[in-house]
């Protein structure tokens, strides 16, 4: 089945959010959505995401799942803002409560702060499978950008998240904690196993060297024989060799403190103080 995928590209971030829907009826889902945070201010904004509300409304989709493929980095996610305005339950791989034992200790969270991933109301394993109306979801757990990263493919698409970036930009980084090149390579042979013609969407484009426009759809066909990092028959020796080198030259996402607290907790602020007020951490020397 060929579901209706419809992206929305946010500049900031550099991230592409997703509404899946069913091909004949109106349900449908939510991947990877972003919040507006401007970190000098502190301040949030739902632009991004009232974009997708907007769309949905005018469509009279039924929301059914807001999906993430990770904890993002790079964004803050908006998923309780969506799922409080158009439903759904929130989605992520179950690897969530080994992301939250790691950063529950990097922002010396107390132990309110739950670690058992209780935030989302799913949490995903490989092998699950889930419905989008009469549309089929099937989980792929591909770790290795984050141990909770998960592979969407629903109907003949599937969402990747970081895990693949368009062919000619090639794959996500591996050095945050629990990351893992070795991992990151087996998991996209999981994701090539997929038929050739299985279309794939990325969660982010920075636009490669020679190439002006932004794009965040190819084919596992395309990354097979032309992504730069895995393709052509790469080793993994290749890759990992490659990726750790590349790796070692890279400056931390600008909104990693505020993505990891917030997201960790599925979207949600950290709890307010007693005069009502929200707060990040800042680590220093952590990171």
């Amino acid at each position: 089945m060929t579901p209706i995928v419809t992206a929305f590209f946010d500049p900031a971030t550099n991230t592409i959010s997703y509404v899946v829907q069913e091909p004949e009826g109106m349900a449908a889902s939510i991947v990877d959505s972003v919040l507006d945070f401007d970190y000098s201010s502190g301040r949030t904004d739902t632009s991004s995401a009232d974009e997708i509300v907007a769309f949905v409304e005018a469509k009279g989709l039924r929301v059914e799942w807001v999906l993430e493929t990770h904890v993002h980095a790079d964004h803050l996610s908006a998923a309780p803002y969506l799922q409080e305005r158009l439903g759904g339950k929130i989605g992520i791989g179950k690897n969530i409560t080994i992301v939250q034992n790691t950063f529950g200790k990097v922002f010396n969270e107390g132990t309110e702060f739950q670690r058992d991933g209780s935030q989302f109301d799913a949490l995903l394993e490989e092998g699950d499978s889930f419905h989008i109306g009469q549309l089929r979801g099937d989980v792929l757990h591909t770790p290795g950008h984050t141990p909770a990263c998960m592979t969407y493919v629903i109907g003949d698409a599937a969402f990747v998240g970081d895990t693949l970036f368009m062919p000619d930009f090639g794959t996500a980084r591996c050095d945050f904690p629990g990351g893992s090149s070795e991992t990151l390579y087996e998991s996209v042979q999981k994701i090539l196993a997929l038929p050739d013609e299985t279309r794939i969407f990325v969660g982010h484009d920075y636009k490669a060297p020679g190439r002006d426009e932004f794009a965040w759809e190819s084919t596992v066909g395309e990354q097979k024989t032309k992504n730069v990092h895995v393709g052509a028959g790469k080793t993994k020796d290749e890759f990992v060799a490659m990726r750790d080198a590349r790796d070692a030259t890279l400056d931390m996402p600008k909104l990693i403190i505020p993505s990891l607290q917030v997201n960790m907790r599925a979207g949600q602020m950290p709890p307010e103080d007693e005069e009502g007020d929200v707060f990040l951490k800042v680590p220093v020397n952590k990171l």
